[in-house]
């Protein structure tokens, strides 16, 4: 038996009045998805803990199998293992946005969307104004970067999500010690904040974009802090090959730290332009040569977080056509264990993520249908696998001791 696991990120959604009152699921044609629905069965998964950040680190670590509550160190940490960057035991690590902001307001947790070979330039500049043995930034994807404390600072600081902050005012949302031991981490990332607007501010990059009518990257923001975690990797766990396909280096180090092949696709952007045949195709490769296959899609995500109902329906029909669509025809459905999940909520009307229980099926050929004839919040609510949690989850989808699917 084949396993595959297909994530549109943060899919999930609250009903929206410009939409009839329903959710982009709800309204987006996606026969492909509703067919599995149908014909296998569905529930809710409690993807966020309570008490955890609603985040696709989180979400995506549950939704495998782990405990975020043992194994989470933050985003950041993951995402570097993706980029290959060495972290030692004492390292601090931050994700780092490169974010626009306007009248100390939170304008763009992406700097509108700007790309990797800007960025990169960027990165280039405040390595040169602040690295030091450290203090180092390395380039990640568009607007995602990494920062590492390394030896004698702390994870123990509070620092807010930007996309869950858009609209907020700078001064209210700086990072703030949990702990004293971390008053001088606090401090220092404030500084950093502070003096990256100066920075960023003269130059060419931005002075470009802003001639191009496009949003200057004039901050950083650091967040979801950590330190190197300790993860048993499924193959370990579960004596399973898998890959990941994601454009998100999140994912990817999620992957990596699992013991997972990461499989990257040419033109897999992490936006609404990502090449969907492509990572369907990887999907289909990588299923001859894998026990367990994981496909995540960024699109309905970022366009939650750009609150555009009708673009967030469009990139779940085009995640339903041209990735779900494209698998179901070339893959031997008698052999094959197929999964739909979002990560987490992310509601267009919040603009940020959510912790609600998402809705998901499991189909493969000999479980027992339950009634649900559409996928959507609503309907999984009544499906046949009730309400569970992240090992009860991935137990299912491998049909092993803990949950019956039948």
């Amino acid at each position: 038996m084949k396993y595959l696991i297909l994530v549109p990120d943060g899919a999930a959604d609250f009903p929206v009045d410009v939409i009839g009152g329903k959710t982009p699921l709800e309204v987006a044609y996606k026969p492909n998805i509703d067919w599995l629905a149908k014909n296998g069965r569905c529930g809710l998964m409690q993807t966020i803990p309570d008490g955890m950040p609603a985040g696709s680190e989180v979400a995506n670590l549950s939704i495998l199998g782990y405990s975020p509550e043992k194994c989470y160190q933050g985003r950041g940490v993951l995402e570097a293992a993706s980029l290959g960057i060495k972290i030692d035991e004492d390292d601090v690590v931050f994700r780092c946005n490169t974010v626009f902001t306007e009248d100390d307001i939170m304008m763009s947790h992406s700097a509108g969307h700007i790309t990797s070979s800007e960025s990169a330039e960027l990165i280039k500049t405040l390595n040169e104004n602040f690295s030091s043995d450290l203090i180092i930034f390395f380039h990640g994807l568009d607007y995602r970067h990494i920062l590492v404390l390394k030896r004698k600072f702390s994870p123990e600081v509070y620092c807010f999500p930007p996309h869950d902050n858009v609209g907020r005012k700078i001064s209210d949302i700086l990072p703030y010690p949990t702990s004293d031991s971390a008053r001088k981490t606090a401090e220092l990332l404030k500084d950093m904040i502070f003096s990256s607007a100066e920075i960023l501010k003269q130059h060419p990059v931005n002075k470009k974009r802003i001639n191009e009518n496009k949003q200057p990257a004039n901050l950083i923001w650091p967040w979801s802090p950590g330190k190197k975690p300790e993860m048993e990797t499924l193959t370990k766990k579960f004596g399973i090959s898998g890959a990941i396909i994601s454009a998100v280096d999140l994912i990817k180090g999620i992957g990596i730290y699992a013991g997972f092949d990461i499989i990257n696709v040419n033109g897999a952007t992490g936006l609404y332009n990502t090449n969907y045949e492509g990572k369907a195709d990887a999907a289909i490769g990588a299923l001859t040569n894998h026990d367990f296959v994981y496909v995540h899609v960024e699109a309905p995500d970022e366009a939650s977080h750009e609150g555009n109902v009708e673009l967030k329906i469009k990139c779940i029909e085009d995640f339903d056509r041209r990735i779900v669509g494209n698998i179901l025809k070339n893959i031997d459905l008698q052999n094959t264990t197929i999964a739909i999940i979002p990560d987490h909520f992310t509601p267009v009307s919040v603009r940020g993520h959510t912790n609600q229980k998402v809705p998901f099926l499991i189909y493969r050929q000999d479980i027992i249908p339950d009634k649900i004839k559409n996928f959507s919040e609503k309907n999984c609510k009544s499906g046949g696998f009730g309400s569970i949690t992240g090992e009860e989850f991935i137990r299912a989808v491998l049909n092993i001791s803990g949950i019956s699917s039948c």
